[in-house]
Order: structure tokens, then C-alpha cells, then sequence
């Protein structure tokens, strides 16, 4: 059964940074795509980037140049580490998986797996 906890969030001043943690249990393989997606109050789950087997990365246009995704096959763990944070970046992030060769997954019905979601919130 595989299992997905994501830590790091918190509250943190505009322009501040985080870093947020997702470790994985149970997958039988490092060939998996791992992303993060986040859901504001009120708003739709959406997708903020993605990392594949090749180490392909993918990114939303809000946070190019301020997030980076990176992961550590050995300790099956998936980053994100989100700088300039903006106010608009608040919302609850999740972590998800998909296990497979994929060459690009950036909608959440791609992604079989999901973690519960940490809780960032950035005061202006």
C-alpha cells in the first residue's frame, strides 16, 4: 500500500521560503512521477510541478523561477522548495504519485496516489 506524508508547511512572511517534504512508502520503484498540487480556500485543486523518472521537471507559470522540485530516490523523498514566497501561494499542498515511465502528468485524475496536504500560509 503506498503511502504518502508531506511536511515543512507553515506560516511565513512574503518573500520568505520553505521547503516541503514528501516521503513516500511502499512504492516498489524509483520509475514513478512525483508532483505537487494545491488547493486554496475556495478554489480547485491545481497543479504547481512535477518531477518524473528521468528527473523531467515541470512547473506552473506562478512559480517558475521561485519553486524547485527535486527528490532523493534513496530515502524515497520528494522537495519543493518554494522561495519569493507570495500571499497568493497560501493553500493547502499536496503531495501525489504515479507510478510509470510518464513523460508529463500535470492533471490531478493522472495522479493514482495522494498525501493528506500541508497547510502554507504566507502574510503579506
Amino acid at each position: 500500500q503506498v503511502q504518502l506524508a508531506e511536511s515543512g508547511g507553515g506560516l511565513v512572511q512574503a518573500g520568505g521560503s520553505l521547503r516541503l517534504s514528501c516521503v513516500a512508502s511502499g512504492l516498489t520503484s524509483s520509475a514513478t512521477t512525483m508532483s505537487w498540487f494545491r488547493q486554496a480556500p475556495g478554489k480547485e485543486r491545481e497543479f504547481v510541478s512535477s518531477i518524473n523518472w528521468s528527473w523531467k521537471t515541470d512547473y506552473a507559470d506562478s512559480v517558475k523561477g521561485r519553486f524547485i522540485i527535486s527528490r532523493d530516490n534513496a530515502k524515497n523523498t520528494v522537495y519543493l522548495q518554494m522561495n519569493s514566497l507570495k500571499p497568493e501561494d497560501t493553500a493547502v499542498y499536496y503531495c501525489a504519485a504515479r507510478p510509470g515511465l510518464y513523460t508529463r502528468l500535470i492533471s490531478e485524475p493522472d495522479y493514482r496516489y495522494w498525501g493528506q496536504g500541508t497547510q502554507v500560509t504566507v502574510s503579506s
